[in-house]
């Protein structure tokens, strides 16, 4: 944001400062794009009195958008290591040196400590008889207030009709009471700090597009995924990107495996439309399940921040002499 320019820049000045100070001659930058490919670009006009070899792990999504960062990156980086197998395909395409390193979710998920139904249940006074109808609406309280009132309409009438609990995970940086400004429903339960939990025990989820749809297909829950925010910024985005889907989950397997309901589409009545002809069907909710499955498959079992730490050590070292 605007207001945060002088900070942003300020941490720049700073860290330029100490790599001149010291002399750095790897670098090596993790995701957050707009900050870091604006200090490479500084970075590298530091080569005539510094050596200096950037890399690139996690990459911005130039796969979806933003075509032209890739000769940025081209450029300014000796090594990008991405976090989706396509992604490698993509870069060597455009002679960018890249590297698959797996995907830092699949070991999140699977060292994870899950708790039983039982103790949530008994954690969150939960009616274990009920299956639980899981609202993901995403961690800014501006996406909330455009995305809440509308699920949570859709989910009370799904409950109704299918005999199931609503459970709400809430980010760690809102305050819970942002879900009852938001709407008159008051048949739900407001989670935190458990969303893989639910997400494991949950029968069906309404979620909101980004890391969320992939952590729930990692996890094979049936969802519908929604998106809306201003039209401005979805003008904007609807110009840039050239991918046909939205959903991680969707984007990874290739094809659109659950619904997506952007904009418009994102309304309360859709929403019941959409998750009620999975949750009609028991085949159908089994074969997306099948399908969701895949993803590991496709994002592999690689150890993505021990790879990645392999090859940047290796990196670093390459010209030393023993």
């Amino acid at each position: 944001m605007i207001k945060n320019l002088p900070f942003i820049k300020k941490v720049q000045r700073d860290l330029i400062a100490e790599v001149k100070r010291r002399k750095v001659s790897k670098i090596v930058l993790i995701d957050y794009p707009g900050f870091n490919l604006s200090i490479a670009k500084k970075l590298k006009k530091l080569e005539p009195e510094l050596k200096l070899e950037l890399i690139y792990y996690i990459t911005p999504q130039v796969w979806a958008w933003g075509k032209g960062r890739v000769y940025k990156i081209r450029e300014l980086f000796k090594k990008v290591l991405v976090v989706f197998p396509f992604e490698e395909k993509f870069f060597k395409e455009k002679n960018v040196n890249a590297e698959f390193v797996g995907h830092p979710l699949i070991q999140e998920i699977d060292n994870y400590n899950f708790v039983s139904r039982n103790l949530l249940d008994n954690k969150f006074d939960l009616d274990p008889a009920k299956e639980i109808l899981l609202i993901l609406p995403g961690s800014r309280k501006q996406e909330v207030k455009s995305i809440f009132p509308e699920a949570i309409h859709a989910a009370s009438k799904l409950a109704d009709e299918f005999d199931m609990q609503i459970v709400v995970a809430c980010s760690s940086n809102l305050d819970v009471k942002v879900f009852d400004e938001l709407t008159d429903h008051k048949n739900f339960k407001v989670i935190k700090d458990h969303t893989y939990d639910l997400l494991k025990h949950a029968k069906f989820g309404i979620v909101k597009s980004g890391t969320s749809t992939l952590e729930a297909g990692l996890l094979e829950l049936p969802m519908v995924i929604i998106y809306k925010t201003s039209w401005l910024t979805y003008t904007i985005g609807k110009s840039l990107v050239k991918i046909k889907n939205i959903g991680m989950a969707n984007i990874v397997l290739g094809e659109q495996v659950v619904p997506e309901l952007i904009q418009k589409e994102a309304n309360a009545e859709s929403i019941y439309d959409e998750a009620k002809n999975i949750l009609s069907d028991e085949d159908l909710l089994n074969n997306i399940k099948l399908r969701l499955s895949r993803i590991k498959k496709v994002l592999g079992d690689k150890d993505a921040p021990k790879n990645a730490a392999k090859i940047i050590y290796s990196l670093i070292n390459e010209h030393k002499t023993s």
